[in-house]
């Protein structure tokens, strides 16, 4: 049975970005996938995203869900059955809801990890950490909304860089069968992101030299989303044909 058509409103959408060696990120990649190029870089990165009024797409918003979550992402392309198609992998998602937990990969896709997140947040500025529970992965982003896209070595400006992360609308991760990727697709029609000013970001995912060697991961630029409806539809699962 495909799993339901899900409504729900960004409350709030980070997208800590990093540009990285595609060689090295090629192996986090599971076949068919491979990075997505940029001038010679390949795009990872951080969503920091809280989620309100989650619910099934005809139930009304006041029954829906909130939670705070995580995913770690790497910018990735495939060949489908219309020629090259774009999206992301993500090989680690968190959730500080334990119903997420739960039904990740059952009810909706993709496994979710437990975590336990600290958020200060103003119209301004904000802080956001947590750290898994089962201790392997801990990020903590403090930045503030600045009035200029700046800085960055993937993207000439915000348009471009918006466009880019809109494109990326389709999200495969792994699910309960290791033989395939599930996936859900983000559909909007109120796209709108804002430049942000990231004064400190950790993240032992991108700063493990083990999966990072020194040098291969650089922060690049970061995008911020609020108030966004929405709706994630699942998608076709994609067969795993290699590590």
């Amino acid at each position: 049975m495909k799993p339901p058509l899900l409504a729900s409103i960004i409350e709030r959408r980070l997208l800590v970005n990093y540009r990285a060696d595609p060689a090295i990120v090629a192996k986090l990649l599971p076949a068919p996938l491979r990075p997505q190029q940029l001038d010679g870089w390949a795009v990872v990165g951080i969503c920091l995203i809280r989620l309100g009024q989650v619910r099934p797409h005809w139930a009304p918003g006041r029954f829906g869900l909130r939670s705070e979550n995580a995913a770690h992402r790497v910018a990735a392309e495939w060949d489908g059955p219309r020629g090259r198609e774009t999206g992301v992998y993500i090989p680690r998602r968190d959730s500080g809801s334990v119903l997420n937990v739960l039904v990740g990969g059952r009810l909706f896709p993709g496994r979710h990890h437990h975590a336990s997140f600290e958020v200060a947040e103003t119209p301004p500025r904000l802080h956001v950490a947590y750290t898994s529970r089962d201790g392997s992965t801990r990020v903590q982003v403090d930045a503030s909304l600045t009035g200029k896209f700046a800085g960055s070595k993937l993207f000439a400006g915000l348009p471009e860089a918006s466009a880019f992360f809109r494109q990326g609308s389709s999200g495969y991760s792994p699910g309960r069968d290791r033989r395939r990727l599930d996936g859900m697709a983000l559909a909007t029609s109120s796209w709108r992101v804002e430049p942000v000013e990231v004064h400190a970001v950790r993240s032992t995912f991108f700063d493990d030299e083990d999966r990072f060697p020194r040098g291969s991961a650089t922060f690049d630029c970061a995008l911020l989303m609020r108030d966004v409806p929405v709706t994630w539809d699942p998608i076709r699962p994609m067969v795993v044909t290699g590590p």
